[in-house]
């Protein structure tokens, strides 16, 4: 396994193949089980880095270097 950290975009394409691969509803059922649990943990990754991109976006910067929150 490689040490390099996967992209959003990395990590967003294998959750689309895992979902393919279970719609298609040809594999085993522990084979299915496993790529649902994988698919679980990929899509609470990628959901920490919308959010945390999300917090990153609502900040801006103030004149004296401070941040402050936007209100959406």
């Amino acid at each position: 396994m490689s040490s390099k950290k996967q992209t959003f975009e990395e990590g967003l394409q294998e959750l689309e193949a895992i979902v393919t691969k279970l719609e298609n509803g040809d594999v085993p059922l522990e084979e299915a089980l496993a790529e649902f649990q994988k698919g679980m943990i990929l899509s609470k990754g990628l959901q920490k880095t919308l959010q945390d991109a999300e917090k990153t976006l609502v900040k801006v910067m103030q004149n004296d270097g401070t941040e402050v929150e936007i209100d959406a």
